[in-house]
């Protein structure tokens, strides 16, 4: 199974992937990331660009072994092995789902410091797409 996202709805999402940037509604000054069409809070739809410093603590996480991730990432398992996905409890508030990279599953801790990285998710349609991991904060 495969999360197939278009390279113009992949473009579209940059800021958000790349810079961190949540959306800060302007009624109720909820941070959202990522960005929704309306406010969780307040239901409003009218926000400010919020950069997030990327850093943050892991909330929780999980290890997905062989045939347990989308069909985009086959090939980083076979190179290096089972993923590690986790929740990373943002600095500014807002919870992100994102890879763990550059540790051993077995030196995870929840609540670890974690700072963000920006790294090669997976080929798709010929065009490398990069998003953001988190690494332990002590090796970034």
């Amino acid at each position: 199974m495969s999360a197939y996202i278009s390279l113009p709805m992949f473009g579209a999402g940059t800021g958000q992937r790349l810079r961190l940037e949540a959306g800060r509604c302007r009624s109720c000054a909820a941070l959202v990331y990522p960005q929704r069409p309306q406010c969780p809070g307040c239901g409003d739809d009218a926000f400010d660009t919020a950069p997030l410093s990327g850093t943050g603590t892991l909330y929780t996480y999980t290890v997905i072994a062989g045939g347990g991730a989308p069909a985009e990432f086959d090939d980083q398992q076979t190179m290096t092995g089972p993923l590690t996905v986790g929740v990373v409890a943002l600095t500014e508030g807002p919870h992100v789902i994102a890879q763990i990279a550059d540790a051993d599953p077995e030196t995870l801790e929840i609540g670890m410091p974690l700072r963000a990285v920006v790294r090669r998710l997976f080929d798709q349609e010929g065009v490398v797409r990069y998003g953001t991991k988190f690494v332990p904060a002590a090796d970034a």
